[in-house]
């Protein structure tokens, strides 16, 4: 059994409790919450001290959503969610790493209400990353990213991206980009683990 460290709102945790529904493996999972491991205690294993964190049945550790998807795609043979080589794994690796920019934009606003006092809030930040966000969210509605077979991992992350700022700023970046609207929700009809992985606390 592979033990899992999460938090519900996470939308990287998210990502990967996706993986594991696609790739039929989340019965293999054992979700653990953040209160499971302390902060000293968890960076003994990850330095990082970072959420998610997956624990093997072997003794290893592996963390970071990405590299925790890649492993659990290894795990069974379909769907593909990784391409092996060439063309098309370097497109869906960049496609994923404009959704995970769009996410650390987001997750760091939350971090500067969460963190910093109202009176010591810096605004110019705030706007920094709010700009990351709009222009990620305007690259894509030119070109909603489709796919072939099945959704793969950066499909995935797009929505767990989306999924979040729906979460956490209400859902204004439907107003603006229609495309990526119905790209959603089109994505939803053929991924029920997007519903399934809804903020939650563990």
């Amino acid at each position: 059994m592979m033990k899992l460290l999460a938090a519900g709102p996470s939308p990287f945790v998210r990502k990967v409790l996706m993986t594991a529904k696609i790739k039929g493996l989340d019965d293999r999972l054992d979700l653990l919450s953040r209160e499971h491991s302390s902060a000293a205690a968890l960076q003994v294993q990850n330095p990082l001290g970072k959420i998610p964190t997956l624990f093997l049945a072997d003794g290893s550790v592996l963390y970071d959503s990405l590299v925790i998807c890649e492993y659990l795609d290894a795990q069974a043979a379909q769907p593909v969610l990784f391409p092996g080589d060439g063309p098309k794994r370097w497109q869906m690796l960049t496609r994923a790493a404009t959704a995970d920019g769009l996410l650390d934009a987001g997750v760091l606003i939350v971090y500067e209400h969460r963190y910093r006092p109202e009176g010591m809030q810096v605004q110019a930040w705030l706007d920094m990353q709010q700009t990351k966000i709009d222009a990620a969210l305007a690259y894509m509605e030119t070109a909603p990213p489709a796919w072939e077979h099945n959704p793969d991992y950066s499909h995935i992350a797009i929505a767990s991206a989306l999924g979040y700022l729906d979460f956490r700023q209400d859902g204004k970046w439907r107003d603006n980009h229609p495309r990526m609207v119905a790209w959603l929700d089109a994505f939803r009809a053929v991924v029920p683990a997007f519903d399934e992985t809804m903020p939650q606390t563990f």
